[in-house]
């Protein structure tokens, strides 16, 4: 069983074209199925009126589609997000007689450059997109070793006879029925009850699945968006962080000391006050010294979205090293 996590901007509902809504917040999730195939689609809601949905829709995902109804700085502002997010793979579909070669200027030289162009058909999309997962391998037990795997939470609640719940996308490894995951920030540990992909139950779920898992030792109110379950001993976690950060072409704004922004990373969004800041020789590339309102669950070597809220046509300021 393969799935895929893809973000669809430009065009709010776009996905129910293609699959079954799902959990609806500030972040739209639809589904599609075939077989043991399963594709997950991310609407970012009230974007582009907040910055937030279009960071966890794109964060959550591994490819993206991009529906082209007009070029503007929205336009814009999701092609900066998903460079910062370093999307590879995806599908522009070009709509109000755009074409490509208006697009293309726009993303040479980044990682969308490689994104397929396609007509406005969600049937084909659908079985490219189904295509796509069913290339997805299924997780296999190392023989021997204990499985170690992370998931970041986007939801969680209470379920009526089965205990807290929550929904996240396994960022990496394995997650096994029955292990222990500590719960990040914080430490506390909890037991997998259960594991669901698509409403079917499994026994392990690997990288890129889309889970919901049935928890218990643990309080719903302990993991809101932004807790990480994970049995990693090297995710680390701070509250400062001194750090390269690496500004986007179009950012023409100067990042200065006192000024407060937003770090981006997995599901975690988190208000970070400029301490102090180190130009060198390359205005594009200065060190930031901040501080956060919050503990930044991370792997070292791990890039974050910085942005800047106040920002007028773009609030996308680039990315930043976590150390």
């Amino acid at each position: 069983m393969g799935n895929v996590t893809i973000a669809v901007l430009g065009a709010l509902g776009y996905s129910s074209n293609i699959g079954k809504k799902g959990t609806s917040t500030d972040i739209t999730f639809y589904n599609l199925k075939k077989g043991e195939d399963t594709v997950t689609l991310i609407e970012p809601e009230r974007y582009p009126e907040r910055l937030a949905p279009l960071f966890y829709a794109v964060s959550l995902s591994k490819g993206a589609i991009v529906v082209v109804d007009q070029i503007d700085a929205t336009f814009g502002e999701c092609l900066v997000m998903l460079q910062c997010a370093e999307i590879k793979n995806g599908y522009f579909i070009l709509r109000n007689y755009i074409p490509r070669e208006k697009i293309e200027p726009l993303i040479k030289g980044t990682s969308l450059e490689k994104f397929e162009f396609l007509s406005d058909d969600p049937t084909v999309l659908r079985e490219k997109l189904l295509a796509e997962a069913a290339k997805q391998k299924p997780p296999e037990l190392p023989a021997g070793q204990q499985a170690i795997g992370t998931v970041p939470v986007d939801h969680a609640f209470n379920v009526k006879g089965v205990g807290v719940v929550i929904l996240g996308v396994v960022t990496s490894g394995i997650i096994q029925k029955h292990s222990a995951l500590n719960v990040l920030p914080g430490g506390k540990a909890a037991q997998v009850r259960s594991i669901q992909k698509h409403d079917d139950e499994f026994d392990v779920a690997g990288e890129g699945d889309r889970v919901g898992l049935a928890l218990k030792n643990v309080e719903v109110e302990e993991l809101d968006r932004g807790a990480v379950l994970t049995n990693d001993p090297s995710i680390k976690t701070a509250t400062t962080l001194k750090t390269q950060a690496s500004l986007v072409k179009y950012w023409q704004m100067p990042i200065k000391q006192g000024m407060v922004m937003h770090i981006g990373h997995w599901t975690q969004f988190i208000t970070a006050k400029v301490e102090a800041v180190t130009e060198g020789g390359d205005l594009k590339k200065p060190t930031l010294t901040l501080t956060l309102d919050k503990p930044l669950i991370y792997w070292s070597n791990d890039k974050a979205v910085l942005m800047y809220l106040e920002g007028a046509k773009l609030r996308v300021a680039g990315t930043i090293a976590l150390p």
